[in-house]
């Protein structure tokens, strides 16, 4: 019984979530064609400016987590760097500059500005991490 009602919940889950995820493939394409350009003089390769665009990217985009692996995925696929492709992951998972409003309101000014610069500049280090364990630039 309990079985079926997980894959229920599943299902209507899947439900919800897919037309979500192709309306945001279809927005990633549209943007990719504007931007496709402009990713080659943006992102050049170094370690500081990359990470700090990829993570500056992400903090300002909103949107659900697993949204950002998919803009992602096809920034990888334009050739932007693994670096600035994962500092954007992290500090869209991380940092919320959209919802500092409501933070602020629940968790206090001075809590919820040092704990998006935090998870800001740890989205820049663990990229960076990441990219030296892997080994690819």
């Amino acid at each position: 019984m309990k079985v079926k009602k997980a894959i229920r919940k599943s299902l209507n889950s899947l439900k919800t979530m897919v037309p979500i995820l192709i309306g945001i493939l279809l927005l990633v394409n549209l943007i990719t064609v504007a931007f496709s350009d402009s990713y080659s003089k943006l992102f050049t390769g170094n370690y500081i400016r990359d990470s700090f665009i990829g993570a500056l990217a992400g903090s300002v985009s909103f949107g659900i987590p697993v949204t950002s692996y998919i803009i992602g995925g096809e920034l990888l696929k334009d050739g932007v760097s693994l670096l600035a492709v994962t500092a954007f992951i992290l500090a869209w998972s991380t940092v919320g500059f959209a919802m500092l409003p409501l933070e602020i309101s629940f968790l206090g000014k001075k809590f919820a500005i040092v704990r998006n610069i935090i998870n800001f500049i740890f989205s820049i280090i663990i990229a960076s991490i990441v990219v030296l364990i892997l080994k690819i630039v």
